[in-house]
């Protein structure tokens, strides 16, 4: 056996949970927790759960971010969650480096690490690494000039063929990127100038998000290549895990998440979500230092940014208008609940397709190179089956996670994943059909 896949084979574990919104991912860990705490595992005893929802790593916004309330976590410790403010930013690279260090921790006191979360691209990014264009900064502080890399033909034609206003972006990039609010020809220039360099990745963002357009040119800047080149290439590379890891992902037809998704949006609406969306206008700038309801009439709506921090999240953006109206109306706000519950529908397809096109195909080509070297599988992925409520949940999901989990951490023999339901094999099964994650919209600049 190569010492390459000796490594692999006595990695430490973790557990991963991840799904759509609305589906269970945190009753799991809790319920998972709690069983580890009954019984020691291979030498482990009891677990730690680490966020990863984007959204959730806020403090003083449990509503909008539908956080599970303390009282009803267990006792089960909860990290990587409520320690941010909201006008603070908080990326992916900082997310990985701060989970690694919990999973450690959490490993060095004989707990499992359970990460669960609806944000799969950082939980991706956890398990394979490797997979960011750039660990580093999005400021041209990153590569000064005079030490940037020569660029790849590819780059180095798209650069010359730009009109001088845009090579001169391009070789003084803004520190900050420019609100597309207040500042609508800067943010089209930034877009304008990636769409030249790398029209591929241009298709995945919106000329309104500055934030990530200006993080995508940073990035081709300091590497000297395409992001679309940098990509292509990971595509090609099969990445071990950091970790030997279970997957489990909470699936629920759409039939029938669907209603439940809407009936959530109602419930949030009657547990205060519109005096928590007032009160994050106070914490509208990253210099903010607390989350109060007390100068929230006072702040200035019209400077917010939808792409920053917690002010991203499902509700903010949707009940904007209703909120600043200076008469508001039942029809504003039947719009408004409406959109919100129109967009909580769209993010859960998004998980999903993010989930069979990105993760999935990542775990397959890690399992399959593991099993060729070691005939082990080091990222086992089952899918279980959440649609229905009540005591079936606990028999397709709460019982089954269990068992697997059990399984897992004592080196037992796991059953074929497409076996537990017709619905596992239906959607394991990412061999035809894929489908990218991300899909051009086209729409007017306004």
């Amino acid at each position: 056996m190569c010492s390459h896949a000796l490594n692999i084979s006595v990695a430490r574990p973790l557990i991963a949970i991840c799904g759509t919104t609305g589906v269970g991912k945190s009753k799991l860990a809790i319920e998972l927790a709690l069983a580890l705490a009954e019984g020691r595992k291979q030498g482990y005893h009891g677990a730690r759960i680490i966020n990863a929802d984007s959204m959730q790593v806020y403090a003083g916004v449990d509503v909008i971010t539908n956080k599970v309330p303390f009282e009803e976590r267990c006792g089960v410790e909860h990290v990587l969650m409520d320690f941010k403010k909201p006008g603070e930013q908080y990326i992916v690279t900082e997310w990985v480096r701060d989970a690694i260090e919990a999973i450690d921790e959490a490993h060095k006191q004989g707990k499992i690490p359970i990460v669960v979360g609806g944000t799969s691209y950082w939980m991706q990014n956890l398990i394979f690494p490797n997979r960011l264009a750039s660990f580093g900064q999005t400021t041209r502080q990153v590569s000064p000039p005079g030490i940037l890399p020569p660029m790849s033909e590819e780059l180095a034609q798209a650069v010359a063929s730009l009109p001088p206003e845009l090579l001169d972006l391009y070789n003084a990039l803004p520190e900050q990127p420019p609100s597309a609010e207040t500042e609508p020809e800067a943010a089209t220039s930034l877009y304008a100038l990636l769409s030249i360099i790398d029209p591929e990745r241009a298709k995945s963002w919106h000329w309104r998000d500055t934030r990530k357009t200006l993080r995508e040119v940073c990035i081709i800047r300091e590497n000297g290549r395409t992001s679309t080149a940098i990509f292509a290439e990971q595509a090609q590379v099969i990445v071990p895990p950091r970790y030997r890891t279970l997957c489990l992902w909470l699936y629920a037809n759409t039939t029938e998440l669907f209603p439940r998704l809407n009936a959530r949006v109602d419930q949030m609406i009657e547990q205060g979500l519109l005096q928590e969306i007032q009160a994050l206008r106070s914490v509208a700038s990253p210099s903010a230092s607390s989350f109060s309801q007390s100068d929230a009439e006072d702040s200035d709506a019209e400077d917010i940014d939808h792409t920053l921090g917690i002010y991203q999240c499902i509700g903010f953006k949707e009940f904007f208008e209703y909120l600043n109206a200076t008469a508001p109306s039942e029809k504003l706000f039947n719009e408004a609940v409406e959109r919100m519950k129109v967009a909580t529908r769209r993010y859960s397809r998004r998980q999903i397709s993010w989930i069979r096109n990105q993760m999935l195909p990542l775990a397959y080509k890690a399992n399959a190179r593991s099993q060729a070297e070691s005939e082990t599988v080091v990222t086992p992925v089952y899918l279980l089956d959440a649609t229905e409520l009540g005591d079936t949940w606990t028999t397709n999901v709460g019982d089954v996670a269990e068992q697997l989990t059990h399984d897992f951490l004592n080196d037992k023999e796991l059953p074929d994943p497409f076996s537990l339901s017709e619905t596992a094999r239906h959607m394991l099964n990412i061999e035809e059909n894929l489908t990218n994650a991300r899909r051009k919209v086209t729409c007017a600049l306004t």
